[in-house]
């Protein structure tokens, strides 16, 4: 199947293909919900998609997988190489990069803004200082740089039936809520590398502060404050995927279902952190595979309707 999608995007060179490749690799190992909606994507498209999670996974793992005391200057100088190095790919059109020649391969042929990969690097190096946000307002910055810009990265490769700036909104908003769904799936392991993602002032109208989280951490249990912080949470998330779902009826054809199997996925993370009473400190709440082909299955066949309906060089 790799071989095939290749193949209907049309990249031959086996350099670049061995680059497309790692990044396909990397969303299969590290995003597995995602990599199942992106299945559902004509083969045409689907390398790109794995492109663009490749470099932000690769950055990710610069920030978060350090070798154990790796020095944060360290850290912060392999993120610029990975910047410059990238920017001088932009700038020529091509890199020599295992991992960059994909994305940048994927920006030239998209018309993809560089100005939005600056954005997401400025988030990954925020993590290294930034450990907490005292408001909503506050976590935009960072939420905007690592989350709203791959929907706008997306949104050239994916399609659209409108002028893409309409669609722009509903696409920053899904990238949103599907950062804010890790947020509160994961605060047990942002925790243990010292940060918290969750609103401080939205956390204290519940009495709940990093002490008591971290509190919960240990005892592996959700005390009954933090389920109601938590309920709020969620309830919040909520209101943005009701903000992003609109945008779905934007998108190209063929790429609705994948999106909209994505987002019925991601936003079932939440009912199942409902389900396990909101305690996400005694190990990770996730969608089982059997819950995930499920959910997915009627996306199958709406994806080859749209498919069959789509001109040939569309459905490849």
């Amino acid at each position: 199947m790799t071989e095939r999608e290749l193949d209907a995007a049309g990249i031959t060179e086996p350099s670049l293909r061995d680059a497309y490749l790692r990044c396909r690799t990397l969303n299969a190992r590290h995003g597995r919900t995602f990599f199942l909606a992106t299945r559902l994507l004509p083969p045409s498209r689907r390398p790109a998609v794995h492109a663009l999670y490749g470099f932000a996974r690769h950055a990710d793992d610069i920030v978060d997988e350090p070798a154990p005391g790796t020095p944060v200057a360290r850290i912060a100088a392999a993120l610029d190489r990975l910047a410059s190095t990238l920017a001088g790919g932009l700038r020529a059109g091509r890199s020599d990069d295992p991992v960059l020649a994909a994305v940048v391969h994927t920006a030239g042929r998209h018309g993809i803004e560089s100005g939005l990969f600056d954005a997401f690097l400025h988030s990954m190096r925020m993590d290294l200082t930034v450990t907490g946000y005292p408001t909503r307002a506050a976590l935009r910055e960072y939420v905007y740089g690592s989350a709203e810009v791959i929907g706008l990265q997306m949104l050239p490769v994916l399609g659209t039936v409108c002028d893409p700036a309409e669609a722009a909104d509903a696409a920053a908003a899904l990238g949103e809520a599907f950062q804010l769904t890790n947020f509160l799936r994961d605060v047990a392991e942002d925790l243990d590398r010292g940060r918290v993602y969750l609103p401080a002032d939205e956390l204290a109208a519940f009495g709940v502060d990093r002490e008591v989280l971290a509190a919960c951490r240990r005892s592996g249990r959700a005390e009954p404050r933090v389920r109601r912080a938590l309920a709020d949470q969620i309830a919040r998330t909520r209101e943005v995927y009701g903000r992003a779902r609109p945008g779905i009826d934007l998108l190209h054809p063929a790429s609705r279902p994948c999106i909209a199997t994505a987002c019925t996925l991601y936003s079932h993370i939440l009912d199942r952190i409902e389900a396990h009473d909101y305690n996400v400190f005694d190990g990770r709440v996730s969608v089982g595979t059997g819950r995930r082909l499920a959910l997915a299955g009627g996306a199958v066949a709406r994806s080859l309707w749209a498919r069959a309906r789509a001109p040939a060089d569309e459905a490849r």
